[in-house]
């Protein structure tokens, strides 16, 4: 369960920095924030996509 929400996390997580590097940074900032922002993406999207394709655990 708490896995799970650790992805949630990442994807909120990914939404904020994509959004403020896109809206509020500048240059090279920008562009380390959004690279770390689709890492985040990346990671919880593969969490997301393990806890579904895993199934119930009973």
């Amino acid at each position: 369960m708490y896995i799970s929400f650790a992805g949630m996390v990442f994807l909120i997580l990914a939404i904020g920095l994509i959004l403020l590097s896109r809206l509020k940074l500048k240059g090279w900032v920008a562009g380390v924030v959004s690279f770390f922002a689709y890492i985040c993406l990346v990671l919880g999207a593969l969490i997301i996509l393990y806890i579904v394709f895993t199934g119930p655990t009973r």
